[in-house]
């Protein structure tokens, strides 16, 4: 196996102010709405913890099945480099290619992560150790759960380069946010104009559903407003 290169450190841009407001599906329906579709992962792509809410700059990794360890080898390395050079607001996007013999991210990669102030985690391989990363209420968005670990079975070939995590390109840097319907992936070039159509559309949202509430008809809200 050809040993990786390794990787420079990446200085990513700040995430744009008022985030908290903003939600998946409006990010999903903002895309679509400047002609980028396809950017939510597939559905099988699940939060640990429904309750939290990721928002941050990805640093990305791509692993390949192995079947074994050359003696002498740590396959560990740049899975640590990673985690170990995540910066606040950073995403670690580990794309494992759907393989069901991997899970890289568990508890102890978690607690560094939460640590070095980092915003979570996305994979389409497998989570361990699940109740520990739920009590340190850090995002983790996964493929499955399972004891596996990734040694012998799984190792990172490439970081911070373009890679597919469940289905979607993810290049370093892009906004990738998650919470309880799933994934979606804001491409940097891009991200200006999704994110002023979604904070566009949370406004007409908010008006919507407080006439709504007040009695108003669906179709007479949707007519004046244009969001549903």
């Amino acid at each position: 196996m050809t040993t990786p290169m390794p990787f420079r450190s990446r200085q990513n841009a700040p995430l744009p102010d008022g985030w908290e407001q903003l939600y998946s599906a409006v990010l999903s329906d903002s895309l679509d709405a400047v002609g980028i579709t396809n950017q939510a992962m597939t559905p099988a792509i699940r939060p640990l913890d429904e309750t939290l809410k990721m928002c941050g700059r990805a640093r990305t990794g791509i692993y390949m099945e192995v079947a074994h360890v050359e003696p002498g080898e740590n396959p560990y390395e740049l899975e640590i480099a990673v985690v170990d050079d995540l910066k606040p607001g950073d995403v670690a996007v580990f794309a494992c290619g759907g393989s069901t013999r991997i899970a890289p991210w568990g508890s102890l990669l978690s607690t560094a992560t939460t640590v070095r102030g980092a915003a979570g985690c996305v994979t389409d391989g497998f989570v361990r150790d699940i109740l520990e990363i739920r009590r340190l209420k850090l995002p983790v968005f996964h493929g499955g759960i399972a004891p596996l670990d990734s040694k012998g079975r799984g190792q990172i070939q490439a970081v911070d380069v373009p890679v597919i995590c469940g289905g979607v390109r993810v290049a370093p840097g892009d906004l990738v946010f998650g919470d309880a319907d799933g994934v979606v992936v804001v491409p940097q070039a891009a991200e200006a104009d999704v994110l002023k159509v979604a904070f566009d559309k949370i406004n007409g949202e908010s008006h919507s559903m407080r006439e709504l509430r007040a009695g108003g008809f669906l179709r007479d809200v949707y007519a004046k407003y244009g969001v549903l």
